[in-house]
């Protein structure tokens, strides 16, 4: 029995081992988490905007400003001068949080009186936001214990108001995020094991010399992707609305839009995995190596801001970061087409980047 277990173990390493291809994914993989885990895989809140609303202009709060604005955690601050302002920043996620003084602060502040402040938090980004806020508190407590006669009793009170998640429910960013990632799941998994599937069962000779040219071939091959992604999305949002109580704030035809030109931007990626593999196997470990760093680097276990900025140059070409932006753009906050544009016409080019690579392959195999 041990040498029939060792037998079937030296064939699967034999079958790992016996091509280029193989070697290198097994190999690649292991070496892009490596370089990638370090800089991504972190809570830390690092490189974010700050916005700040400063009703009062007294020489306490220009002091206090001073020091937020040397804080690791913000390496921009952002100065507003009315509601609209703020309600845009929050709106475009051009700031985490705002900071807004009220008029009489620095005259309560000299005064030994009660001050307060108002902070805004995006709540599309809880963790960082809140995060981000202990950093606030620490500097602002700082700033009091250097204050002489002032009076440990008066600490500032904190208004908080959280944007699109107001009691801070972790199922707002886990289901549109889910939305995401299953969608990206399906689609790589059905179009990476195709061709490869073709082949390794004998029948892709057999789908040549039918009267299919091959980009028939690959439309056939994107087609049933695109539909059981589309299902598998559907029963998430309905869960999420129907079961976990979410309310959906935006339009449907604008989320399935974008949905559309996301597959096609996934369908050329998993297509252009199974063009080059052989096997299933070598299918499924193409589809490992895309699919971590897809999601480490999307901003959904950490945000994007914290990774080095050649690390978010680089992220750019990653469609599940582009995706889950419109997906709780639109899920929580009801983004309309002009905001969204932002992210929807990247992965339009990423969707004809990845389609034109697939086919180019194909045919090149084919030759």
């Amino acid at each position: 029995m041990v040498y029939r277990i060792l037998t079937l173990i030296i064939k699967e390493l034999c079958a790992l081992l016996q091509d280029r291809q193989g070697r290198m994914l097994l190999i690649g993989p292991v070496l892009l988490q490596l370089a990638v885990f370090p800089f991504a895989a972190t809570l830390e809140v690092k490189n974010n905007t700050l916005g700040i609303f400063n009703e009062d202009g007294g020489s306490e709060s220009v002091e206090l400003l001073q020091r937020l604005s040397r804080a690791k955690a913000f390496t921009r601050v952002q100065h507003l001068h009315s509601d609209a302002e703020v309600r845009r920043a929050i709106d475009r996620q051009e700031a985490l949080l705002v900071l807004r003084f009220p008029s009489e602060f620095s005259r309560n502040l000299a005064a030994n009186r009660t001050v307060s402040i108002q902070a805004i938090l995006d709540g599309r980004r809880s963790n960082s936001a809140q995060i981000a806020l202990g950093y606030v508190r620490q500097i602002l407590d700082s700033y009091l214990e250097d204050r002489q006669g002032w009076s440990a009793t008066r600490t500032p009170e904190f208004v908080v108001r959280h944007w699109f998640n107001p009691n801070l429910e972790y199922v707002r960013h886990i289901i549109p995020s889910l939305v995401a990632i299953i969608t990206t799941i399906s689609t790589l998994v059905v179009t990476s094991l195709s061709i490869a599937r073709e082949r390794e069962q004998g029948t892709f000779d057999q789908l040549l010399v039918s009267p299919l040219t091959p980009g028939m071939i690959m439309v056939g091959k994107t087609i049933p992707a695109l539909l059981v992604a589309a299902f598998q999305a559907t029963i998430i949002l309905t869960a999420g609305i129907f079961l976990y109580r979410i309310p959906f704030q935006g339009s449907v035809v604008l989320l399935y839009g974008s949905m559309f030109f996301y597959i096609l931007a996934l369908a050329g990626i998993g297509l252009l995995i199974s063009s080059i593999c052989s096997t299933q196997q070598q299918a499924f470990l193409g589809v490992f190596s895309f699919m971590m760093p897809a999601v480490l680097l999307s901003g959904f276990p950490s945000p994007v801001e914290n990774m080095p900025l050649w690390l978010r140059h680089l992220d750019w070409l990653n469609p599940l970061q582009h995706f889950i932006i419109i997906v709780k753009g639109v899920f929580l906050k009801d983004a309309g087409f002009p905001v969204l544009l932002r992210a929807l016409w990247p992965l339009i080019l990423i969707a004809g980047m990845t389609l034109t690579a697939a086919d180019w392959m194909f045919r090149r195999r084919l030759g």
